[in-house]
């Protein structure tokens, strides 16, 4: 979601970095933007509601030079859109700070500073620790201090850079619940929430981890304590990020440049299952032990990837015969659980630093659950370090804040499980196996050839773009994606979109049908066909206008009402992946018609790190 970027260097003007930093996290959704560096005698702030371009042209009108500053892209939560809630926030023209995450006790504090005589300018939260840090500074004039002695105060989930005029030779940073990173260089060092903004400028980044506190000057870490207030060091990561994924390329959007990255992203993924085989190890050197213990499954996560979630539940328990549940996680941490210790928690996240599934799974190992693996696209994110197995789903960078390669991948990763665990409990035969690897490597070919459609599914998105409402149904394994499908639209287009599992249609949605609202079907050629078209004749007797999304052989012809695009052959388990591209492309395309903002759509962030 917010944005955070900053650096301090031994002379080189840092505005240019802060502001290539907040373009590089624009994909995580943000509705203001603002910097701050301190000069020699007081603190040069420049804040704007809206795009960073609105911020640049405003720094670019005003000589701004300093070797130490901060920047931060908000997603509004407390307050409105305004640019006095924007960050970064000031106290008393000392200190200066951002802030990604949400205090959750903001409101008692707030008072207790009122009645000490501070005054607050903004609605948020965020101001609440600027007052407070400056207060602690005001008696130990150390800024290392105050921060520290502050943060013990708050309730919630927060990351914080914090500079102060006196002290300009350091910056302190505090994490707890928010990522968090520094990046280390030559006489220069950077810190952010997101590894992209500062792979241009180095590869040596440090993780920090939930309680930490470090200061930084251009020499490096000077002290770095951990939640226990002792001493501590973390390892120097190489950030594997390729700055080519982050770059929009001959693509007019990031949407469409990550759909159709979607067969690379596929092989990628599968690359070491293809040279190892569907073996426990993929998971983590403990996977055997525990995978041989487990009697069920758990799978807990948010938004899209709650989808792969419920897709995989048919995997699970057709395949690999093993009882699985899928829960969505803002649900799962805040509901009486009955725990199971034999049961396997699986989380899925693009990002890992998903607040809600992050806590959904410490709720769990609070427990007693301490069989986990996590899903999950980026290493060394919170998510990942919480668990004790880990599948990194290798999609790349996903700029768009609507999942595309993130959640086939997450299919693909889930799919893996499913056959891993089949074979290893006797479920599956090795014959089996092989025809799901020979499945696997024919998938991206198969993706591509949904990839083809995209013409037929562009004159469907003229017929969409003046709708205000629509329908999505599928049955079985392919009700998950007609629920994908909705969200895409949803997402990107702001029409308003259900999806149902078809059977149904006639226990209440059908009252919805007229010739106003488009019903897409998502029909392969499976068991369940020849009940799907039943369940299209309900639509069809209505006057309602379907959209069919069919195989190829499935016999379905297009007549009057009725339009019809043949995706590939039927491929067996795999099929809810390549019927998920052509609701990808048709969201993308009404999107397109409709003009909406495709990569950055009103009130959504890429990573929800609050709740």
């Amino acid at each position: 979601m917010c944005g955070i970027v900053g650096a301090i260097r031994s002379d080189n003007n840092v505005v240019e970095f802060l502001i290539d930093g907040l373009k590089r996290m624009e994909y995580r959704g943000y509705d203001s933007s603002g910097i701050a560096v301190l000069t020699q005698n007081k603190i040069e702030r420049v804040r704007r509601v809206g795009r960073v371009s609105a911020l640049e042209r405003a720094v670019n009108e005003i000589d701004l030079v300093s070797n130490i500053g901060i920047g931060h892209t908000r997603w509004a939560t407390h307050g409105g859109v305004t640019e006095p809630n924007a960050h970064p926030h000031i106290s008393h023209g000392q200190i200066v700070l951002v802030h990604n995450g949400i205090i959750e006790n903001y409101e008692e504090e707030k008072k207790n500073l009122i009645d000490l005589g501070y005054e607050f300018e903004s609605q948020t939260d965020t101001e609440v620790i600027a007052h407070s840090t400056h207060y602690e500074y005001q008696n130990s004039k150390n800024l290392f201090e105050a921060v520290q002695k502050a943060t013990h105060r708050f309730q919630g989930a927060y990351a914080i850079v914090v500079l102060c005029l006196d002290e300009p030779d350091v910056v302190i940073l505090a994490r707890m619940g928010c990522p968090l990173l520094i990046g280390l260089g030559e006489h220069e060092n950077f810190f952010a929430s997101d590894v992209s903004a500062l792979v241009a400028y180095t590869r040596d980044i440090i993780y920090l981890e939930d309680g930490d506190i470090a200061q930084i000057s251009v020499k490096g870490i000077d002290h770095l304590l951990d939640k226990t207030g002792q001493s501590t060091e973390r390892e120097i990561k190489q950030s594997e990020v390729s700055l080519t994924s982050l770059e929009l390329g001959p693509y007019n959007h990031f949407m469409q440049k990550e759909i159709y990255e979607q067969p690379k992203a596929i092989t990628d993924t599968t690359e070491i299952v293809f040279s190892a085989g569907f073996v426990p190890s993929l998971f983590g050197e403990n996977a055997k032990a525990i995978f041989n213990e487990i009697d069920s499954v758990k799978i807990l996560a948010c938004g899209s990837s709650y989808y792969t979630g419920v897709t995989a539940k048919y995997w699970l328990e057709a395949i690999a015969k093993i009882p699985t549940d899928v829960e969505i996680a803002s649900e799962y941490r805040y509901r009486e659980v009955i725990a199971n210790p034999r049961q396997l928690i699986l989380t899925v996240s693009q990002s890992g630093e998903t607040l809600d599934t992050i806590e959904a799974l410490k709720r769990a190992k609070s427990l007693g659950h301490d069989k986990t693996l996590a899903i999950c696209n980026v290493m060394e994110s919170t998510l990942v370090r919480e668990s004790e197995l880990v599948f990194y789903t290798r999609a790349g960078a996903e700029i768009c804040v609507a999942s595309t390669k993130a959640f086939t991948t997450q299919l693909v990763a889930l799919f893996t499980f499913t056959v891993t665990l089949g074979l290893l409990k006797g479920h599956i035969s090795d014959a089996q196996a092989q025809a799901y690897l020979e499945d696997l490597r024919h998938l991206p070919g198969s993706v591509q050839a949904a990839l083809n459609l995209e013409p037929q599914i562009t004159q469907w998105a003229n017929l969409f773009s003046p709708k205000d409402n629509a329908l999505f149904l599928g049955r079985g394994i392919h009700y998950p994606v007609a629920l994908e499908g909705a969200l895409k639209l949803k997402e990107i287009t702001y029409i308003h979109a259900e999806a149902y599992p078809a059977g149904e249609l006639k226990h209440g949605p059908l009252a919805l049908v007229d010739q106003d609202m488009p019903v897409v079907v998502i029909a392969p050629n499976d068991a369940l066909l020849d009940k799907l078209k039943s369940n299209m004749q309900e639509v069809a007797a209505r006057g309602g206008e379907l959209f069919v999304f069919a195989d190829a052989g499935s016999g379905y012809e297009a007549s009057e009402g009725i339009r019809v695009i043949r995706t590939p052959r039927h491929i067996g388990e795999l099929s809810a992946i390549v019927h998920t591209i052509p609701v990808q492309l048709l969201a993308y395309h009404v999107a397109l018609a409709k003009g909406t903002d495709v990569d950055k759509p009103r009130n959504l962030a890429k990573s929800v790190t609050v709740e």
